[in-house]
């Protein structure tokens, strides 16, 4: 074997025959692995011939880039067939150094010795005090090759990385391993800094969010003055209680509303979060002076058209409100509140509610006022699914995008939600049927008022990602009854 002879013939070709854009795979990254194979192979008892085999493999591991930035590994290795036989290298000690060079391709599974020293040099700047100036590198490399397209996409990519990286020998190990777990514990801070600086406040979102909300206060607030309370009506859950405390004790409707939703609100800041909690408080606070200013109008007599329309006008409300990630009932609150400590389902608990609520009414007004009341129920609640595009307690999200990886960060990290991963293939699009790419289909499952704030993360990370969701009536176990963030 004349390595001295095939180290001058390659490296010269490294100098001169790279792309300019190969910022980090150039001859001095050749090199450095070279010099850094030979250090742990002194620490590991490697020498001899299998030393110039190593040092051999770690000269040809990425001559691949002479040609193709793709799947370099196979080129190297065909270069060092194409080679090595003109310095006096054997068939079976070729095959030795191009095992060698596949294991180095990501991610590594080298089986020897040799190979994990090869391994371990090839990226010897993970726990060197230099990590930073070849990372910087990399990162420009990979952004000309379309590999990452940001600062943030990179520092991902890192975390990952160092996450899932371990050295395989010993010396590396003993040398690196604590340098390059704290440069990991960096970098997780500057990704989660990054995360926080690059969200920003919508300006449209808000103001669409707050149109969302007056129109709903306005549509609930018309519903009970102008059908539900001229004619004693009633509906469920918190509003159903502060109509019955009216009826029954004459106490303001828009105070009794306020009073009664106050206690689930703060409830809400603690169990769901401080968003949803300041816009439901806001929302409430809306209806209250929304029925403040409605005069009561009856505008029908007719009981039927009162149960209906009454339900149809204030479940649009409440659906409006609901869109803008915030609630103009309680009772959702407080059966979240009371899941955690019972058995029994958040429909069962509702129902629960309700049933004690329309049997007060039953007892104090009739059984007919009562029948009626179920029928607004039932009519509000049935136009809340229709306006939130059926959502009801949980709703299956999967989310196609060539940016999953950020994707999944933040449906972890930011919204505390499980997922799970399916491997597909997008592309195939009318006219391109030919193009297509692996991809991370995401699959999570969040509550409906969640929702506004998935699409909003992901489409604030890629505009033209594919998402769709869809009602799951029963769902347990897993994260779901963690902590919502609104």
């Amino acid at each position: 074997m004349r390595y001295d002879k095939v180290y001058a013939f390659l490296i010269e070709k490294l100098e001169t025959g790279l792309p300019a854009y190969l910022t980090y795979h150039d001859a001095s990254h050749t090199r450095s692995v070279i010099e850094f194979a030979e250090h742990l192979a002194s620490s590991e008892g490697v020498a001899g011939d299998e030393l110039l085999l190593l040092k051999t493999a770690a000269l040809f591991h990425d001559a691949g880039y002479l040609q193709h930035h793709r799947e370099h590994e196979e080129l190297s290795c065909m270069l060092a067939r194409k080679h090595l036989p003109d310095y006096e290298y054997t068939p079976k000690e070729i095959d030795r150094v191009c095992h060698m060079i596949m294991a180095t391709k990501l991610p590594s599974e080298p089986f020897d010795l040799c190979e994990k020293i090869l391994c371990d040099a090839d990226l010897f700047y993970l726990g060197t005090e230099q990590y930073d100036f070849y990372a910087d590198r990399l990162f420009q490399e990979m952004k000309k090759t379309g590999v990452v397209k940001t600062k943030v996409d990179w520092l991902l990519r890192q975390v990952e990385f160092l996450s899932a990286h371990q050295y395989h020998t010993q010396s590396a190990i003993q040398e690196r391993e604590a340098t390059k777990q704290e440069k990991l514990k960096e970098l997780k801070k500057r990704l989660d800094s990054a995360f926080v600086t690059t969200k920003r406040i919508n300006v449209n979102e808000l103001l669409q969010d707050f149109l969302l909300v007056i129109v709903g206060v306005l549509f609930a607030g018309y519903a009970l003055k102008g059908f539900l309370v001229p004619n004693h009506f009633f509906d469920g859950g918190i509003t159903g209680i502060s109509l019955l405390v009216h009826e029954l004790y004459h106490i303001n409707l828009a105070v009794a509303i306020l009073l009664l939703n106050l206690p689930f609100i703060i409830v809400s800041y603690f169990s769901v979060g401080s968003r949803f909690a300041f816009r439901t408080l806001f929302s409430v606070i809306m209806l209250g002076l929304s029925l403040t200013l409605i005069p009561d109008v009856a505008l029908t007599s007719d009981k039927l058209l009162i149960s209906i329309f009454g339900g149809v006008f204030l479940g649009i409300g409440i659906g409006l409100v609901m869109r803008a990630g915030a609630a103009l009932d309680g009772i959702e609150v407080l059966a979240l509140y009371t899941l955690k400590r019972t058995s029994f389902t958040i429909t069962e608990i509702i129902l629960g509610i309700n049933v004690l609520i329309f049997a007060v009414a039953a007892f104090q007004f009739g059984i007919e006022t009562a029948l009626y009341s179920v029928l607004t129920y039932f009519s509000a609640t049935r136009c809340i699914d229709y306006v939130v595009e059926g959502i009801q307690a949980h709703t299956g999200v999967t989310i196609i995008s060539g940016k999953s990886e950020l994707i999944k960060y933040q449906l972890v990290n930011d919204m505390g939600r499980g997922i799970t991963i399916y491997k597909g293939e997008r592309g195939f699009l009318p006219g391109k049927f030919e193009i297509s790419a692996d991809c991370d289909i995401i699959f999570t499952v969040i509550s409906r008022l969640e929702l506004r704030k998935l699409k909003n993360l992901v489409y604030q990370i890629d505009p033209n990602a594919f998402v769709f969701a869809n009602t799951i009536k029963e769902a347990s176990g897993g994260v779901i009854k963690r902590r919502h963030h609104h």
